[in-house]
């Protein structure tokens, strides 16, 4: 069989409501030539149904067996091409050229790992707007200098993975220990700000406490001599709750959000506190990355505008 310009492997549960977008945009897609493979942890509800509508291969693993290090292994493991894309199942692309720049980076051969741009849906927690602004610009870097990544929408060499397969047992951040791993043998990260994806990503309050506590597990066990303290549990959640009224009074939006922000900062840094309490040393760029305030000086208001039309969604 002719080997695909890249596989793309989308990890689901129960994700009825938006695979099907991401199914579409897909299929819009200026590069044609994909293997989509759908790693399904047991969903109960119509996700492999939507896939069976698609060209998609299923892979099937169960609740109990799930981490995710071990559904992307196992992805992998059928993946056929050079470049293999990995995509959450409840993100969509904004533009038909998203795979194609998110490629493109890999035209330099030490080039390990893409990662590119995610921006939140209409109903997405106002701080985890400003997580996605900071964490996501809107310029892209050819080579960045910290492991920074994030696995709802990225891509990597398939040789490299199958010198240094995903961590199965880390309860989170199995991206970041990837992209640990890619530079200490010498391979770059880049980002990629026109490779652009709209994150659907509704939580509870009791899941954004859940996700964070997890993440930061995670976190101490790549970074073992790390310490996140009460006093920095409280210092950065008055920073960001601080910093996020202000940008919602600048918006326009405080009145309707000012308590909501406040719910969502504390659970990210209770659960932060916690997850570090039950589980190494942090590079002062890589806690900037995940935890500071972004510099609203320092970050344009609004994205650049592109000479591409976005995909229009049923």
């Amino acid at each position: 069989m002719k080997t695909p310009l890249c596989s793309l492997i989308i990890r689901a549960y129960n994700e009825e409501k938006h695979i099907g977008r991401l199914l579409q945009g897909i299929q819009e897609q200026v590069v044609k030539d994909i293997q989509i493979i759908l790693v399904d942890s047991g969903s109960t509800d119509r996700t492999r149904e939507i896939a069976r509508e698609h060209t998609v291969e299923i892979v099937e693993i169960a609740p109990q067996e799930f981490t995710f290090g071990r559904s992307l292994n196992l992805g992998f493991k059928e993946a056929k091409a050079p470049i293999v894309v990995i995509a959450s199942a409840h993100v969509y692309p904004v533009y038909p050229d998203w795979l194609e720049r998110l490629l493109e980076p890999f035209g330099n051969q030490r080039v390990g790992l893409v990662y590119g741009k995610q921006r939140g849906a209409a109903s997405t927690h106002f701080s985890e707007h400003q997580i996605f602004h900071h964490w996501y610009p809107e310029r892209s870097v050819n080579w960045q200098s910290h492991p920074f990544c994030n696995n709802a929408n990225a891509a990597i060499r398939r040789e490299l993975w199958e010198q240094h397969p995903y961590d199965e047992t880390l309860p989170g951040l199995e991206d970041l220990e990837w992209g640990k791993w890619a530079q200490e043998q010498g391979y770059g990260i880049a980002y990629s700000a026109e490779a652009e994806v709209i994150h659907v990503h509704n939580e509870s309050l009791a899941g954004i406490y859940n996700r964070y506590k997890r993440e930061a597990m995670a976190f101490k066990r790549l970074y073992p001599h790390e310490t996140f303290h009460l006093q920095d549990m409280f210092r950065l959640f008055l920073q960001n709750v601080f910093s996020d009224w202000r940008e919602a009074r600048q918006q326009g939006k405080f009145t309707a959000n000012w308590i909501k922000i406040a719910g969502f900062r504390w659970r990210q840094f209770h659960g932060t506190y916690q997850g570090y309490r039950q589980s190494g040393p942090l590079t002062w760029q890589l806690k900037k990355a995940f935890y500071y305030p972004r510099d609203p000086a320092a970050t344009p208001k609004q994205s650049e505008k592109r000479d591409i039309q976005p995909i229009q969604y049923n």
